[in-house]
């Protein structure tokens, strides 16, 4: 009877022990390792790096494993991609896991980002199969998180540089008039066909409008040019340009004289004209118009050159006709300032009659004032009487988005849109307001297209903070006082630079205070955690809930200063 006892517990011990091996093994947290240790959100993302080791007498050689990386946060949860495990005898293209020698993998992952996961937990959660079997092991944690710190972009894009429509206002403006003589062929003489010509008259009528309104136009100086087109002797040809620029000068001195107009003429001639030559024969439509620019390129003698180009009889007699009359003249050009009118006459029309002025003008006279109001007015100005022209709606808009109210910025942006749908200031101003609300990839399609305005690298700067590329937006915000280029730099862990940075933002506000306890967090700069943080929450007392689920803060959170200061 003991013996038929024995054997009935022989054989259940031995039943319980194949049951058990039959079983995969309970995943423990010590198995797994994860990089981050605390997971922190990079632009829209979520990134982790999972190594795990299986040990031996774990995996159930007749089992596949799959284990999917969940980030578990109040409200949801988000699942990452699954990896597969097959143990020896499963016939399967999984990686293999011995059941006698164990195993290890490294696994990455990504979960998209929401706000809820600045408070979140990492686990891994195991399905089994075996046979037509399936049953779950327990979820087993390996991370906190996440650090958000990348998200204080929406507040830092509230005090960007965000895109003014500049004014293109002239106080100079350099101008040039000209008129030419034409001569014939080794004629020095200037006939009277050439002196009442139209242009000839415009440069006289120019010259005494100079002379008349000396206060708004200053004569800069009057140049000739006279030439002799590049056929006969070089000899010839040199008398030729210099009576040609002697009485050339003698003319336009009289004429100034005439107009009471001082100034000073300078005169030179060109003896052969080989450079119009080319060019007019480059214009031209001749049928040996390359074997001629061949010719031009070949010989640099001015005899050689007119003897080759004479051989080509076949188109030399067009030549003689067409091209050189074109050459035998000289050109006078007037070159002169427009003066416009100074800042205080400006701002003295402005407030008489505003619409004397130009929109350029109007748009000027608002960098002459640093009151906000007095801005506001003139840009409304400018939008009643020049309503097609798209900068004041965008100025208005930067108006109202400075002051935070963004809705009334987005009105006056889609206004200056609809003045000019591919302005490039207002797609990065667009731009800016998306970014505020998270949108990040719906940015990036409106700022691309503003990337050649003036604020354009500063813009996708604070594009690529939001991407998770903090190397280039600290390269595009460099040297740039603001809050995004501290976070820039804070991001990619140039920390004293950052620090450099934020001691240099001209007005610091809550957000500039609260990045400089981060910064002090990360550099283990206790004195400056706890000063960014009391100038922080005393400018904004909501940084102080913000800061007790902070996980930069981590080892702080139980120190009593700490405590004290969120209270």
């Amino acid at each position: 009877m003991f013996k038929k006892l024995s054997f009935l517990f022989a054989c259940a011990a031995i039943v319980a022990l194949s049951s058990c091996s039959s079983k995969m093994g309970v995943m423990k947290s010590e198995y797994f390792t994860v990089t981050p240790q605390v997971l922190e959100v990079v632009g829209t993302q979520v990134p982790a790096t999972v190594e795990g080791k299986f040990p031996a007498k774990v995996f159930n050689k007749k089992s596949v494993l799959t284990v999917t990386p969940v980030l578990k946060y109040e409200g949801g949860e988000a699942l990452a991609e699954p990896v597969v495990f097959q143990g020896e005898k499963v016939r399967g293209n999984d990686r293999v896991i011995s059941y006698d020698n164990g195993g290890s993998f490294k696994t990455k992952m990504s979960f998209d980002y929401v706000p809820a996961m600045e408070d979140a937990e990492l686990y891994l959660r195991f399905v089994v199969n075996k046979g037509d079997k399936t049953y779950s092991l327990p979820d087993v944690k390996i991370a906190d998180g996440c650090i958000a710190t990348s998200q204080l972009y929406r507040q830092t894009v509230t005090t960007a540089g965000i895109a003014i429509g500049e004014d293109a206002f002239q106080r100079v403006i350099k101008q040039a008039k000209e008129a030419n003589i034409m001569f014939l062929i080794q004629q020095t003489n200037l006939r009277a066909s050439q002196m009442t010509s139209e242009e000839m008259k415009e440069l006289k009528a120019a010259m005494a409008d100079i002379a008349k309104d000396l206060e708004n136009k200053v004569l800069d100086e009057v140049e000739v040019s006279a030439y002799a087109s590049p056929d006969g002797g070089v000899a010839l040809n040199d008398n030729i340009a210099t009576g040609r620029e002697r009485n050339t000068e003698k003319f336009v001195k009289k004429e100034m004289k005439k107009a009471k107009l001082e100034g000073h003429v300078d005169s030179k001639y060109t003896a052969e004209d080989w450079e119009g030559f080319q060019e007019l024969i480059m214009k031209s439509e001749l049928p040996d118009k390359e074997l001629i620019l061949r010719v031009l390129s070949m010989y640099e003698d001015p005899e050689e050159r007119e003897a080759q180009i004479k051989n080509i009889s076949s188109v030399y007699s067009e030549i003689a006709e067409e091209v050189l009359p074109k050459l035998r003249r000289a050109r006078i050009t007037l070159n002169y300032q427009l003066i416009g009118r100074s800042d205080e006459q400006i701002q003295e029309q402005y407030a008489a009659d505003p619409s004397v002025l130009s929109l350029e003008e109007i748009l000027y006279s608002s960098i002459l004032t640093d009151d906000v109001a007095k801005k506001k007015e003139i840009f409304n100005t400018a939008v009643k009487l020049h309503p097609a022209d798209y900068r004041a709606y965008n100025n208005l808009g930067v108006i109202a988005y400075n002051a935070g109210d963004f809705n009334a910025a987005a009105n006056y942006f889609d206004k200056a849109l609809a003045a000019n749908s591919t302005a490039p200031e207002v797609k990065i101003n667009k731009g800016y307001l998306e970014l505020l609300e998270g949108n990040v990839a719906d940015a990036e399609s409106l700022m691309v297209l503003g990337a050649d305005a003036k604020a354009g690298n500063e813009a996708l700067g604070n594009l690529y903070i939001a991407q998770g590329d903090y190397e280039r937006a600290a390269s595009l915000l460099e040297g740039k006082a603001t809050n995004s280029a501290a976070l820039a730099q804070l991001l990619n862990k140039d920390y004293s630079t950052a620090r450099k940075t934020l001691e240099s933002v001209a007005t610091p506000d809550a957000t500039t205070h609260y990045l400089k306890a981060v910064l002090g967090a990360r550099t283990s700069n206790v004195a400056y955690v706890y000063d960014g943080l009391k100038a922080a929450i005393k400018l904004d007392p909501s940084m102080a809930k913000k800061a007790a689920s902070d996980l930069e803060f981590t080892k702080y959170l139980q120190d009593a200063t700490f405590q004290s200061i969120l209270k």
